[in-house]
């Protein structure tokens, strides 16, 4: 049971840590992503690098909570649990392409910009595509694999009752909602950064800081996540 409480504590730890350092790195990226001529300016470098350590720690921490779940899921169902090993370091992956993007572009600025010869309008064109690259792996990463992955968790805290179902029901709409929002912004019906795309991804927030307040106050419910009951012995010493 300690041993049950600790892990309980340790996936709602990692769970927060995403919300804080997704919200934080966004944020340090301001001047990049909206700044069409970085490259070329003396741009916080400082700040955007500053990003990029909080999205590699946003990075294993998805990757953390999908760890310290897998033990207590796999009892209920070892294929959901392993297609959300799968999907959490899926979305790890691409987050990281994004990240490796975006400090190109800072490489650009620092060892490029102001060089006698440089082509300044092709450097602009470079810088601005890598930022399109981070886009789409915030497309790909936080919305449509995000999604996936959180109605496979949902779905088995639904089945094994570990949390209160209002959460696992919470989980399954915000799953399905974000993955659904990916879709209608893949195809431009509205943009990610928008009044839209942020009203979507309010039940999966919900879910998350939900789910994550769960485990550290309340842990795991003592009757669930129990291996499978054995069959009783007979009389006769053979099993019922």
């Amino acid at each position: 049971m300690a041993a049950r409480r600790t892990t309980a504590t340790l996936a709602g730890v990692f769970y927060l840590v995403t919300h804080v350092t997704s919200i934080a790195a966004l944020a340090l990226y301001s001047p990049v992503l909206n700044g069409p001529d970085y490259v070329l300016s003396t741009g916080p470098d400082t700040q955007v690098l500053l990003g990029a350590f909080l999205e590699v720690l946003l990075a294993l921490s998805i990757v953390g909570t999908a760890v310290t779940l897998f033990p207590v899921v796999r009892r209920q169902h070892e294929g959901l649990a392993l297609g959300y090993v799968a999907l959490r370091t899926l979305e790890a992956a691409v987050i990281t392409v994004g990240i490796v993007s975006l400090l190109a572009v800072v490489t650009l600025r620092q060892h490029l910009a102001g060089v006698a010869g440089t082509d300044t309008a092709a450097l602009v064109i470079v810088g601005k595509a890598l930022v399109a690259v981070h886009d789409w792996t915030f497309l790909l990463g936080p919305n449509f694999v995000l999604g996936a992955n959180t109605v496979l968790m949902a779905a088995l805290m639904h089945r094994s009752r570990l949390v209160p179902r209002f959460i696992a029901v919470l989980g399954l709409v915000g799953g399905s909602l974000i993955f659904a929002s990916a879709i209608a912004e893949l195809f431009g019906l509205y943009r990610q950064i928008s009044v839209w795309g942020s009203l979507t991804a309010v039940p999966v927030f919900a879910w998350e800081l939900a789910f994550a307040g769960w485990l550290i106050v309340r842990g795991f419910r003592p009757a669930a996540g129990a291996p499978a009951t054995v069959a009783l012995a007979g009389p006769a010493g053979e099993r019922a």
